[in-house]
């Protein structure tokens, strides 16, 4: 597994270098040699945050952590990245079965149940309306959500506006154009 670390305003030592491959080559066990992962490392408010994107032939694994100092960070962040993979691993071994990138053999079995389709409990659909996303924001203020799913009327795409942790808004939206 080939990693990457990446600093914004925070200047890591290679003693930490060191420990973050330590740590994240135990993961690589369930890898073919070209995944990549990216660890981020910032400062926020006095805590370390790490954001670590596992990413090998179109499929990601991510997880965050803040903590006071960046080693329990890295701690924290392999062990939900390493729960994520039990949770999913029947799903993980199913779909990549013939699949010589993955290898889910080590990998214990999660606790509690696995995820699936009975986790969703509501299906709604939806008519997707032409606005800016000024507008889409507007809707998903006024409707109380955390998203809000439209055709961008600026690129004739389907996007989606998100409401990000820190309360500022985030937009998805995909390749495809259509025609409104």
């Amino acid at each position: 597994m080939k990693i990457n670390i990446v600093t914004k305003n925070y200047v890591a030592g290679e003693r930490l270098k060191g420990i973050i491959d330590k740590k994240f080559e135990k993961l690589s066990k369930y890898f073919a040699k070209d995944a990549l992962a990216t660890v981020t490392i910032s400062e926020i408010k006095g805590k370390d945050k790490m954001e670590a994107t596992i990413s090998i032939k179109g499929m990601f694994f991510r997880a965050e952590a803040i903590a006071d100092d960046a080693y329990t960070a890295v701690d924290l962040v392999v062990d939900k990245l390493d729960t994520q993979m039990s949770r999913f691993k029947t799903k993980l071994q199913r779909r990549f079965k013939d699949n010589k990138d993955y290898t889910f053999d080590d990998l214990p079995d999660a606790a509690g149940p696995e995820p699936g389709e009975e986790l969703i409990i509501r299906k709604k659909l939806i008519a997707l309306a032409p606005m800016s996303a000024d507008e889409a924001i507007m809707q998903l203020e006024l409707l109380g959500h955390d998203f809000f799913a439209f055709i961008n009327s600026e690129t004739s795409t389907v996007a989606i506006v998100y409401r990000r942790k820190n309360g500022d808004y985030g937009m998805l939206e995909t390749l495809e154009r259509f025609d409104i």
